[in-house]
């Protein structure tokens, strides 16, 4: 086991040998070595060398000190540069060397620095598994309910070609209206989870976007004519501008804007699109009933969470 030992002690008992070491050596050898009277230092000569004695402890400790807060200064340089790439870099740094025989303070540091990264690794190990686990989950749970749905859906159709009272044929279309929307659920679930996975690449290149708001609202205005909602749609004809995007994500982006105003805003019967070529922005409003109030068709907020995701 490696034992402890202090750098400071270390450091004290070290400069107290320079210290006192050569006077306790010139006072034994003045008061137990006989010196003959022919070779007595007269009062000057020992004048002097007293001096060059306690100047040669001076320098002594001073270079003794300065060495020692040199090696201190470096090995607390390197631990900082240590912490400071990983901070820079984003990543846990490398362990640091520890020496392999008793520690001092600056090793104990060391050594709980090199313990907290390896807990910090087991724990990001430990969460990529988790999360790795949980979409895997998801994945399967959106795939397995689709079955279910889908056998209820048919049993829905087959009811439809029943005779049955009007609240009967309520009751089914307010049955089939819920397994669409669980449906969707599901769909922005999966979505929400292969975006943060990574399942879907981001690929940025220079987008036309007014072309690109023009397309996706052609493709989306059978579902507002179905609604009864006035489109206003106002896109320039000549001026455009490009944003460096992943054209499959803004359409992304729009498809999800568009479904929630079929989805929560349908009441409104209004929608404003309009496209800023000198300002470079896409504004969607409605005059649905707000963020603020829920509707039925309301869900977890999980398409938003996917949009944040795409959009950041």
């Amino acid at each position: 086991m490696k034992q402890n030992r202090s750098l400071f002690r270390r450091f004290l008992k070290v400069h107290f040998l320079f210290i006192f070491f050569p006077p306790l050596v010139l006072i034994f050898f003045s008061a137990f070595v006989p010196v003959s009277t022919e070779k007595e230092m007269n009062t000057l000569n020992l004048f002097y060398f007293t001096l060059f004695l306690f100047g040669f402890i001076i320098v002594a400790f001073v270079v003794r000190s300065w060495m020692f807060f040199l090696r201190l200064h470096k090995r607390l340089t390197r631990l900082q540069e240590v912490m400071s790439f990983s901070a820079n870099n984003n990543s846990f740094p490398k362990p640091i060397s520890v020496q392999t025989g008793r520690l001092d303070e600056i090793d104990q540091l060391g050594s709980s620095f090199n313990w907290m990264i390896q807990q910090l690794e087991d724990s990001r190990k430990r969460e990529y598994e988790e999360e790795l686990l949980r979409h895997r989950l998801i994945a399967n749970l959106s795939h397995d309910l689709r079955t279910p749905l889908t056998i209820l859906r048919g049993h829905i159709t087959r009811l439809n070609k029943e005779s049955m009272s009007s609240e009967g044929q309520d009751s089914l279309a307010e049955m089939n209206h819920t397994i669409t929307r669980v449906g969707n659920l599901m769909d922005d679930l999966l979505s929400y989870t292969l975006l943060t996975s990574g399942k879907h690449p981001f690929h940025p290149t220079s987008t036309d976007i007014v072309r690109l708001v023009r397309a996706s609202v052609a493709e989306w205005y059978p579902a507002f004519e179905e609604k009864e909602i006035q489109l206003d749609v106002d896109l320039p004809t000549v001026k455009t501008f490009y944003w460096e995007a992943d054209p499959k994500w803004m359409k992304r982006v729009l498809d999800n804007l568009f479904q929630n105003i079929l989805r929560h805003a349908a009441e409104g019967k209004y929608t404003n699109i309009v496209v800023d070529v000198e300002k470079e922005l896409i504004i969607v409003a409605d005059r649905g009933p707000g963020m603020d109030n829920s509707s039925y068709e309301g869900g977890s907020g999980i398409g938003l969470s996917a949009l944040n995701h795409m959009l950041m």
